[in-house]
């Protein structure tokens, strides 16, 4: 009986240790990009591997896959790290349908005892993805509101439609009315193909990664939150502006 219970607490112990080294790196798991487009793939890892080497991966199996791009090596792929953020992007140009496939972020830890921390996910590039974005960098100010457009197509017509934020995982599920939704952001899918995102009363914490989804498949977008003009700045701009009309105005009446 003793072995059995020492048995199932050391199963126990390596399930937990297991689940514990899998929330040390996220990201995505089903992009869809279009033929000849860009993509920008935010990897997410644990304040543990601030100093690691970052690394981009293809192939459908981890001891198989080939390594595509270290990090700050430009080119075709490339990868750069945001310690102050603990994250590293995946940037990836002029896809094409043969790059469709599964890829893995990867953080390089060394030595044969601790193999190298991974999360797979998978692309498609096609001519017309399952989904899409207007936009995948948006930008407002601090105080004002910002809008993103979010497209599928037909077939994902009757699936669920998410707009979700990386920082905590929080989602908010799109409506056909904007009804019972917190009003700071409203998802609406107009069913026709196209879902509108509104955040409004923006503050400088709500900057950074989110995601569009639109049934198991999902797109990356980066929100930019730029600090609000004081006070001071506004009247110096106003100021400098009279100034230059009354210039105008009397050069006008001098010609």
């Amino acid at each position: 009986m003793h072995f059995y219970s020492l048995l199932s607490s050391s199963i126990l112990f390596v399930l937990l240790l297991c689940i514990s080294d899998s929330e040390s790196l996220k990201t995505l798991k089903n992009l869809a990009v279009k033929r000849g487009g860009s993509l920008t793939i935010p990897c997410f890892y644990d304040e543990k591997y601030k100093s690691n080497r970052k690394y981009w991966c293809r192939g459908y199996y981890w001891s198989l896959c080939k390594i595509v791009a270290y990090t700050n090596i430009s080119g075709k792929t490339s990868v750069t790290d945001h310690p102050s953020q603990n994250m590293f992007t995946v940037e990836l140009k002029s896809l094409q349908d043969s790059d469709s496939g599964y890829y893995w972020c990867a953080v390089e830890i060394g030595g044969k005892e601790t193999p190298d921390d991974k999360d797979y996910l998978y692309l498609t590039v096609s001519s017309d993805p399952a989904v899409s974005v207007t936009n995948s960098s948006v930008s407002g100010q601090e105080g004002g509101s910002v809008s993103a457009q979010c497209l599928y197509n037909a077939e994902y017509q009757n699936k669920q439609k998410n707009w979700c934020r990386f920082k905590d995982g929080s989602c908010f599920t799109a409506e056909r009315t904007n009804t019972s939704q917190n009003s700071a952001v409203l998802v609406t899918d107009y069913g026709k193909g196209s879902v509108s995102v509104e955040m409004s009363g923006l503050k400088k914490s709500d900057a950074g990664w989110y995601w569009f989804s639109a049934g198991d498949v999902e797109l990356p977008v980066h929100l930019t939150v730029t600090e609000r003009p004081s006070n001071s700045t506004a009247v110096t701009e106003n100021k400098e502006t009279t100034a230059a009309e009354l210039s105008l105005r009397q050069s006008e009446m001098m010609g």
